[in-house]
């Protein structure tokens, strides 16, 4: 009798395990209708005659693992192709902006030969607030790149809407220091761009076919 009961709730508590397995949806990361871009602003005593930078990647790919029941179930990640990223700077001359571009990926700064892909992975989801289908979240997991991993929190801003599209936004700041670059200086450092960058996803995803 014992020997059943036992049975019994091995077999109940794998139905569980099965069932909140199963209300973890799978979205994939629409890149068209996404933007991943990086801003870097400048400083030093002739800041004037320099200026700030838009970066955007054109080339990437993610997956959003989502459980509704519970958040901290889901899971989330991306890879940029680093030589995918294009530098805009409105306002700029082509040839700026193609001379600022080839620094950006060559040995001074990405290195993109060496370090073709910047990578996220989450290790946890934390649900901050939650009002009908938008979501707080805090993001944590690891960000690769230059050849350097470290930790990260993203604060995540997430809508989920009734015809299988996700939204989300987040923001976060990053030291390039942090990840082995040394940020660019011209002048004798009378005009450099600033160590801190800011970094911004503006994700659209659409829900995996079962």
């Amino acid at each position: 009798m014992k020997k059943t009961a036992v049975l019994t709730l091995v077999f109940a508590a794998g139905l569980s395990a099965a069932s909140s397995a199963d209300t973890r949806a799978s979205y994939a990361v629409d890149a068209q209708k996404s933007k991943i871009e990086i801003r870097v602003a400048r400083e030093g005593f002739f800041k004037a005659f320099g200026h700030d930078h838009l970066v955007s990647a054109t080339k990437f790919s993610g997956e959003v693992q989502l459980s509704q029941s519970n958040v901290a179930d889901s899971a989330v990640s991306f890879v940029v192709d680093a030589k995918s990223l294009v530098v805009l700077d409105p306002g700029e001359s082509e040839r700026d902006r193609k001379e600022v571009q080839t620094t950006m990926l060559g040995e001074q700064v990405l290195d993109v030969a060496r370090y073709p892909q910047i990578e996220f992975a989450s290790s946890s989801v934390k649900s901050l607030s939650r009002k009908g289908d938008t979501f707080e979240l805090h993001v944590e997991g690891t960000l690769s790149l230059h050849g350097v991993k470290k930790p990260v929190t993203l604060p995540v801003r997430m809508q989920v809407m009734d015809d299988g599209t996700l939204a989300a936004y987040a923001e976060v700041s990053l030291l390039q220091s942090d990840y082995g670059i040394t940020p660019i200086k011209v002048g004798g450092g009378t005009v450099r761009v600033k160590d801190k960058l800011k970094l911004t996803f503006q994700i659209v995803a659409h829900k995996n076919a079962a």
